[in-house]
């Protein structure tokens, strides 16, 4: 039977392999707007959590939304900023530019929960984000060349918000945190309808790619990276997302052919690496 960390460990490795489709699901939609997009997949998102609260508390769903307490209100609200963040920033350059800028997550995680958190960070895992840090340079300095600075901001903006609510999650992680993204998608879905002024009515094929990407996918990474926070430190459960960083660039260019440079290609396969070598260490170290 396997331990929680192994547990853990191998749960965000496939959630996060699943949900790096989700750059070539937004590729694959044409008619909606980031604000329609965003209010779909987070209301597939509410959906997905909602019945993960009933089958886990029934009755008592209630007392434990209500449990989160203030922690949970400003996750919410923090997670919230990342998912309208993410999503116009895949609506205005390319997928690579957004993901490899989103790599810089682990390291934002880590300096934060050093001082936040006064979590110590092993010289091993030290000098694999060092690596992979290299590997995101490589990456992102090419999106600098080609003007998407907008893009690549909004992206920052997510990686900023993420780690704030990796950081919370981790200090409360004596509390089930998943009725935070509950809280999370309804903020979410009340910002994007009033800002489309209620018109959210988009092709049913795509209201079932974004279904598929919010309650799928995204139900099933958020539940999750919760999980694993309780058995891994803030900076190595982000440092197992910069697979998802890595592959879902590669989705798009291989079944889209969304241009990768050879620059970015090389940058992503040194990331991956690195969250290999990461994966089979603290693999080890579980048992």
């Amino acid at each position: 039977m396997l331990k929680p960390k192994s547990l853990a460990i191998l749960l965000i490795l496939a959630s996060t392999v699943g949900i790096s489709f989700g750059g070539l699901i937004m590729r694959e939609i044409a008619f909606g707007n980031a604000w329609q997009i965003t209010f779909h997949r987070n209301l597939a998102f509410f959906i997905a959590i909602s019945l993960i609260l009933a089958k886990s508390y029934g009755l008592a769903s209630f007392g434990a939304l209500t449990a989160v307490g203030k922690p949970g209100i400003i996750a919410g609200i923090f997670l919230a900023i990342a998912n309208i963040c993410f999503i116009h920033s895949l609506s205005i350059t390319s997928v690579a530019n957004t993901l490899f800028t989103l790599s810089a997550i682990p390291f934002i995680t880590a300096t934060i929960a050093f001082f936040v958190l006064k979590e110590a960070i092993s010289l091993k895992t030290f000098l694999i984000m060092i690596t992979a840090f290299l590997g995101i340079i490589l990456m992102v300095s090419e999106g600098l060349q080609t003007n998407q600075f907008t893009g690549m901001a909004l992206a920052f903006c997510t990686a900023l918000s993420f780690s704030c609510f990796a950081i919370i999650l981790r200090k409360y992680n004596y509390l089930d945190m998943i009725p935070c993204l509950l809280i999370s998608s309804f903020f979410v879905i009340a910002i994007t309808y009033i800002v489309s002024a209620g018109n959210i009515f988009i092709p049913i094929k795509e209201i079932a790619y974004c279904f598929l990407w919010g309650g799928v996918l995204s139900g099933f990474v958020n539940s999750a990276f919760i999980f694993a926070t309780r058995y891994l430190s803030a900076s190595e459960v982000t440092l197992f997302m910069l697979l998802e960083f890595s592959l879902g660039p590669m989705w798009v260019w291989l079944f889209l052919n969304e241009v990768v440079s050879s620059q970015t290609l090389a940058g992503g396969a040194i990331v991956i690496f690195c969250v290999s070598v990461n994966s089979l260490l603290k693999l080890k170290e579980s048992h």
